[in-house]
């Protein structure tokens, strides 16, 4: 029980480091994050993405795959990228923060697949568990565990991250290569907002 709370805990304190972020490249006041030299766990090196959405739909999304920054720098320049930088979007205005509810995902490293055909790698996809990264030669792309939601098919998943790399859907080569990742996620939403207002 006292590691749930723990989590629970590191994941309202990684939203506040973002909206915090998201906040002061705004020039928008706002009540910072707790941060404090006890935690350690910050400094360490962590590979996250920050999600914002509006009413529901996507706002923004950036995220690092791999872990090379320590976690309270990556989660902060995620979660301005994600804010002012995501080509996809509008750079978010001081008027829409309110509006705008932030999620951070903590990625676990990276796990290469081994497959046979793509059959194969379909049978190796887990729905709700895995993210997948695609790459062929200079394309790439990603799709967050949470995708599964709104792709629930590993068919449809798997089409629309080579889609996402600007590739037909039915592409398929011996070249590519697939990597799964997991992740902690925290949503504001499940704070009931008190993570934005303190």
């Amino acid at each position: 029980m006292t590691g749930a709370i723990e989590k629970n805990e590191q994941g309202k304190i990684l939203l506040q480091i973002a909206r915090t972020a998201i906040c002061q490249s705004l020039r928008v006041a706002c009540i910072p994050a707790p941060v404090d030299g006890h935690m350690f766990w910050l400094s360490r090196p962590g590979a996250t993405f920050v999600t914002l959405t509006q009413r529901g739909e996507l706002r923004g999304c950036i995220g690092s795959l791999q872990a090379f920054d320590p976690l309270i720098d990556d989660v902060s320049n995620n979660a301005i990228s994600a804010a002012l930088h995501d080509p996809r979007f509008m750079p978010l205005t001081a008027d829409e923060l309110d509006k705008v509810s932030v999620e951070v995902s903590l990625l676990s490293e990276l796990q290469a697949l081994s497959f046979r055909s793509e059959a194969d790698a379909l049978a190796q996809l887990r729905p709700d568990i895995d993210g997948i990264v695609f790459e062929c030669g200079p394309y790439r792309s990603t799709f967050l565990p949470q995708v599964w939601e709104s792709l629930p098919q590993p068919e449809q998943f798997l089409a629309k991250l080579k889609s996402k790399a600007r590739l037909p859907e039915d592409f398929w080569t011996a070249d590519i290569k697939l990597s799964r990742y997991t992740v902690s996620k925290w949503r504001e939403t499940d704070y009931v907002r008190e993570v934005a207002h303190g």
